[in-house]
């Protein structure tokens, strides 16, 4: 049985192997497009939220007693507010990490800062405070907890 297949046969054919390909192509990429911006929404949104915190956190800059509403503790000290808004930034650079938003260098400079801030100041104990009433994710936790505190720990042994 021989196939009698002409020119414009397989030209056809190839124009819509062609078309095909091409579609299939024009799909990847707008999947791929449409998920970085979903990542580029969801970075927005944290870092609106964050933005937020940031501005509750002035008010007990300015008024300690107000504590009481998020914490039942008579006051603050702005110490501990200062640490909890310390706190806030690292646990979004680390949002950020896990989102693929900074990059392993920038990544590395934030652990580094992290490290030096556990082993230099007093985060350390204000950390163990906060720790106690879950105010940050559990795979933040974990970070702290195993990538800095127990790096730190090491390291002074």
């Amino acid at each position: 049985m021989v196939l009698d297949i002409g020119v414009t046969d397989v030209l056809s054919i190839a124009q819509t192997v062609g078309i095909v390909g091409t579609l299939l192509i024009a799909l990847f990429l707008s999947r791929r497009e449409v998920r970085e911006l979903s990542i580029d929404i969801e970075t927005k949104v944290l870092s609106d939220l964050d933005e937020k915190v940031h501005r509750l956190e002035e008010h007990l800059w300015e008024r300690p007693e107000l504590a009481r509403v998020i914490n039942n503790v008579p006051t603050l000290s702005p110490e501990a507010v200062y640490a909890y808004d310390v706190l806030n930034v690292f646990s979004h650079a680390y949002d950020m990490h896990e989102r693929k938003v900074l990059n392993d260098n920038e990544w590395f400079g934030w652990v580094q800062w992290m490290r030096t801030c556990f082993r230099l100041g007093t985060i350390k104990e204000h950390w163990k405070q906060f720790q106690q009433s879950q105010w940050y994710d559990p795979s933040f936790d974990d970070f702290i907890n195993k990538e800095v505190i127990a790096y730190v720990e090491r390291e002074i042994r």
